[in-house]
């Protein structure tokens, strides 16, 4: 369980506890309308529902490694995030027992259909752009980064996320 909530902790965090992404928002000419309709709807309380990490030339071998959760055992703990009209979000992991645990908080930003996080987490600095599409419950994220550490930046997480309510969020 603790290796498990450590990886969620991780996935919830960006995928980029150990490393810096080295992904860029799409290079598109910049829209305030889409870049001011993304932040008002990212406001608000999420939590990811799934999750897969495709991570071809798996720690520097010939192999793809795939890691892939639902979140669907209710026995498991849920990554869960807020963001505030502010600019700032805070992130953790809800443990079964409605314990919080691994805790952050940080700034975010948004240009056209990208999400920028920037928070301090593990001992690091953690900068990372997600490509965001909204759905019908809440929204689908993608990052590209180096998640098994063999100095590529190959590995591509995708997650999908659905609207709550929580005490935290401002916008209810």
């Amino acid at each position: 369980m603790k290796l498990r909530s450590s990886l969620l902790a991780l996935i919830l965090f960006s995928g980029c506890l150990f490393t810096q992404c080295k992904t860029t928002p799409k290079k598109e000419e910049s829209s305030t309308a889409n870049t001011e309709k993304l932040a008002k709807f990212i406001e608000g309380s999420w939590e990811t529902t799934y999750i897969k990490i495709n991570m071809p030339s798996y720690r520097g071998s010939d192999s793809t490694h795939v890691f892939e959760d639902n979140f669907s055992n209710p026995a498991s703990g849920k990554a869960q995030s807020s963001y505030a009209a502010d600019g700032t979000f805070k992130a953790w992991f809800l443990q079964p027992n409605g314990e919080k645990v691994g805790e952050t908080s940080g700034k975010y930003s948004t240009k056209n259909d990208s999400l920028f996080v920037d928070y301090h987490y593990g001992g690091q600095q953690v900068q990372a752009w997600y490509h965001i599409r909204p759905t019908e419950t809440g929204f689908e994220g993608t990052v590209q980064y180096d998640w098994d550490k063999d100095q590529q930046f190959d590995d591509t997480l995708f997650m999908k996320t659905k609207r709550i309510n929580t005490h935290l969020d401002s916008t209810k």
